[in-house]
């Protein structure tokens, strides 16, 4: 097939294809595990560990929706049941009152904590049990490349 062509030839199609599986199905299966185990979807832990990961557990809403590749309506709705729960707060940044700021609890903390194991243990399963050391090393490599044109390609540029 030659370059002009509109179409993916097999490999790339294989690939097309495998890359659609994981991305679709593997969400599916956190999802389905962390409800299982912990009560949360895959997007609310991820925004739990977020925030833990940054100084004083504390992120601009528009930044933390941006690092959990969100629309800040998501994130709002989000926050809300996590602030009811007492896993987060939220305040103004005194700074510039137009953003506000969201800071992780204890309590917050707590349920990241406890959601984790069975959490990471799923995500070894499916994903780096099945690579060699030299697959994960590549497939690290293949995928900073793809998320950052994606990435770009979302910012306009």
């Amino acid at each position: 097939m030659d370059t002009q062509s509109p179409w993916l030839d097999d490999d790339q199609q294989d690939l097309w294809q495998a890359l659609l599986t994981v991305v679709i199905a593997l969400p599916a299966a956190l999802d389905r595990q962390l409800q299982r185990d912990a009560g949360i979807s895959n997007f609310e832990y991820g925004v739990l560990a977020q925030l833990s990961m940054t100084d004083e557990a504390t992120m601009r809403l528009s930044d933390l929706a941006r690092a959990c590749d969100s629309t800040q309506p998501r994130l709002s709705k989000v926050m809300d049941r996590f602030e009811a729960r007492g896993w987060v707060t939220r305040r103004p940044d005194p700074s510039d009152g137009r953003y506000t700021f969201g800071t992780l609890t204890d309590a917050g903390r707590q349920k990241l904590i406890e959601s984790a194991p069975e959490h990471v243990a799923q995500v070894k399963r499916l994903v780096f049990d099945p690579l060699s050391a030299a697959q994960r090393r590549h497939l690290g490599g293949a995928l900073t490349h793809i998320a950052a044109t994606v990435r770009r390609e979302l910012e306009g540029g």
